[in-house]
């Protein structure tokens, strides 16, 4: 057991608490949370530590969708449009995928790290990224994902997806945990996704899918015009949609969800979401590079939306910190301190909530999972939040289930 003391304690709470002078007792779980004064007089025979001048102490970040696979691409794919950046994809996947071997993703989990991200969802779609994320001392939930719109390869796809979900289930641990990934309504057979979901249902496994992404997706949908159209052709002569963006929906029934960017979703989609009991993942760097349109996160329900940066083939960083400064900018609607609030808790208790995850939150019971940085100089305001997005790139410790992260 021992103590973690700070000029400011960032509980990430529902009502946001900030303890000055606070501290966290703690071993593998949270046992208390309080002024450090209270606290070192009730446990005085335990060990101290001190997390310095202009300290802040909070919990891990979470970062729920990334495709780590991906992390070798800099200047390989094209940004602007969506068509053309998923055809530069296609174009120069195998030699992006080729040259993210182990050390290249080993690298890209380290730097999470450093940055406080303890906990992250990865989209793994070929299972390149499998050993890594199981030896990572990050909480990772591994999304094992399906995808392919051909009928004749259904069960090609579907035994495969099964062989990989199978390995991470036999590796699972307290900080691995299995789960699935249904690429999206435009590139999974529907047939897949069904199949996919009743496994979900059955064995209770966390889902996640891309939703709506693209003007492109909105109408190739909704009448099968479009971008998408010449794209599909060139695979498939007179393709059709396979679903309908609600009749996709309709098939996550009694699943627990998260939908990822959502920009073109409708106020009726959105609605059967949360009907659903389903979270939004918002990725707003991902979205400006790909002209996706900024998701409307001011008409979303504030505690069932969170933040990630999805993966280096739509972004230029895995650090949640430069996520949320471009988020600030993005979001302009609402004062400035409360959107700061927001876009921390989205990156701290409701990616937990999303994962379903017992951390996230200062709060006694909870995993130990506790970052702490500091502030280049001492605080004079009440924005606390607003100043650590500001000037935040790496942290100073890090705790993982109360076991500090050298």
């Amino acid at each position: 057991m021992k103590i973690l003391k700070a000029d400011f304690v960032l509980t990430c709470s529902e009502d946001f608490e900030i303890i000055k002078d606070g501290a966290v007792c703690f071993d593998k779980k949270i046992i208390e949370v309080g002024k450090t004064k209270d606290m070192v007089n009730r446990y005085s025979d335990t060990e101290v530590i001190w997390a310095g001048e202009n300290s802040v102490l909070m919990p891990g970040l979470i970062n729920p969708h990334v495709h780590l696979e991906f992390s070798a691409n800099k200047t390989a794919l094209r940004y602007g449009d969506f068509i053309p950046w998923l055809d530069s994809v296609i174009k120069n996947r195998d030699e992006i995928l080729h040259n993210a071997d182990k050390e290249c993703i080993d690298d890209k989990l380290k730097n999470m790290l450093h940055s406080g991200t303890t906990t992250l969802g990865e989209i793994s779609s070929f299972g390149d990224d499998f050993e890594s994320c199981l030896n990572t001392p990050q909480k990772v939930v591994y999304f094992n994902e399906i995808l392919g719109s051909r009928p004749d390869s259904v069960d090609i796809l579907f035994d495969a997806f099964r062989s990989r979900l199978h390995t991470s289930w036999d590796n699972r641990s307290e900080i691995f945990i299995p789960a699935i990934s249904v690429h999206s309504p435009y590139s999974t057979h529907p047939i897949l996704t069904k199949n996919v979901l009743d496994i979900a249902r059955k064995e209770s496994y966390l889902v996640s899918t891309h939703f709506m992404e693209s003007q492109a997706e909105r109408d190739w949908l909704d009448s099968g015009s479009g971008d998408f159209v010449e794209f599909f052709n060139s695979f498939v002569p007179n393709a059709r949609p396979l679903s309908s963006a609600l009749e996709y929906l309709e098939l996550f029934y009694d699943t627990n969800a998260l939908f990822t960017h959502c920009t073109k979703a409708t106020k009726e989609e959105l609605e059967k979401i949360e009907e659903l009991g389903g979270f939004i993942t918002h990725c707003p760097v991902s979205n400006r590079l790909l002209d996706s349109g900024r998701l409307e996160i001011e008409n979303i329900d504030k505690n069932r939306i969170n933040l990630a940066t999805d993966g280096l083939s739509s972004n230029i960083s895995l650090n949640l910190w430069d996520e949320m400064r471009s988020a600030l900018m993005m979001h302009f609607k609402g004062g400035l301190q409360s959107l700061s609030n927001q876009l921390i808790k989205m990156s701290t208790i409701n990616g937990a909530k999303a994962l379903g995850l017992n951390n996230g939150i200062l709060k006694i019971g909870k995993d130990a999972d506790i970052i702490t940085l500091k502030l280049p100089d001492k605080l004079k305001n009440d924005d606390l939040a607003t100043q650590i997005i500001l000037h935040t790139k790496k942290v100073e410790k890090i705790y993982i289930n109360g076991e500090e992260i050298l």
